[in-house]
């Protein structure tokens, strides 16, 4: 039997060609997103809110030191180390929104988030920048408006400890356990906001936490040193859940993600030991000054007498020494 010659030629006969593609859809329905593997969390170049956050910054330090070098000039005091401390805090931050951090993109990005969400504020916070600026500002309409900023309602609300851990540690929660951290992979001036918001509440939590500048309301040590660690914990297992699974619609290499997990877990806890320390001062700044009251009323002596002190300034509660 042979086959049919029409069949056979073309079977055999020249290249196969394809016409023009005319039929329905390859697929129904729109594509799924690609999930999140490779690359940094937000890539191209800085939006100009991060490059106006990065010029503020970077104009945050000189304007630091100067103050502090005009108090000086003046006869005030102010310790010299407070300005390496601010300009830690302010090198920190930059470093985080602009710098090349090492590792993969999770690991990476939760670098980022231990220098500008923990690091950098608690330095920025604990060099008492309000303080500062309260204090080398002449009599006048600027420093009364900052004073009346400072006493208003709403910000004595929002240093409250607990809605102030609710912004910081409940945005990371909301973060990395929903999908919004693969939408900003693909939205840079959405994940240039996230930048800013993880910087301001930061900011707010240390300030919150320390309050060692003067403020509205200054709420008290066993509330501040609760509510640390109860955000420390929260912290923690967030830390905890991300070494097991990923966030929502990502897909990171497991050797990255779980190295980004350590960095969130064992940097927040040593940030969290210095918010603690700094706590720890100021309770033994507390009960030394209470110790030395009781023995001056016991002894009829003076206060600084009786608690053996000389020279200084007697601190205000809830202050750290200079």
């Amino acid at each position: 039997m042979t086959a049919c010659p029409s069949t056979a030629g073309a079977l055999t006969a020249g290249p196969l060609t394809a016409g023009p593609l005319t039929a329905g859809p390859l697929t129904a329905g729109p594509l799924p997103a690609a999930p999140l593997t490779a690359g940094p969390v937000t890539s191209g170049p800085l939006p100009a809110v991060v490059v106006a956050a990065v010029v503020l910054c970077g104009l945050a330090g000189p304007v630091y030191l100067w103050a502090s070098a005009a108090l000086r000039l003046r006869g005030d005091a102010w310790p010299r180390h407070r300005d390496a401390v601010f300009a830690a805090g302010v090198a920190l931050v930059v470093w985080g929104l602009c710098g090349e951090l090492p590792g993969g993109p999770f690991a990476a990005h939760a670098a980022r988030h231990l220098l500008v969400a923990m690091a950098g504020p608690v330095l920025l916070v604990a060099a008492r920048p309000l303080t500062l600026a309260l204090r080398v500002l002449p009599p006048g309409a600027v420093r009364r408006g900052l004073v009346r900023v400072a006493h208003s309602a709403p910000v004595g609300w929002l240093l409250f400890p607990p809605v102030a851990a609710v912004v910081d540690i409940g945005g990371l929660w909301l973060l990395y356990r929903t999908g919004l951290l693969s939408a900003v992979h693909h939205r840079p001036v959405l994940g240039a906001l996230l930048d800013l918001h993880m910087l301001a509440a930061g900011l707010l939590f240390s300030f919150a936490v320390c309050l060692v500048d003067p403020v509205r309301r200054r709420w008290g040590l066993p509330l501040r040193a609760a509510t640390l660690l109860l955000a420390g914990a929260a912290h923690a297992v967030l830390a905890k859940s991300l070494y097991a699974t990923g966030p929502p619609g990502t897909a990171f290499a497991a050797s990255d993600l779980r190295l980004g997990a350590q960095i969130m877990y064992y940097g927040g806890d040593a940030v969290e030991a210095a918010l603690a320390c700094v706590l720890a001062v100021q309770w033994y700044t507390v009960t030394g000054r209470r110790r030395a009251r009781a023995a001056a009323r016991s002894g009829g002596g003076h206060p600084r007498q009786a608690s053996g002190q000389g020279g200084g300034e007697l601190l205000r509660p809830g202050q750290l020494g200079p």
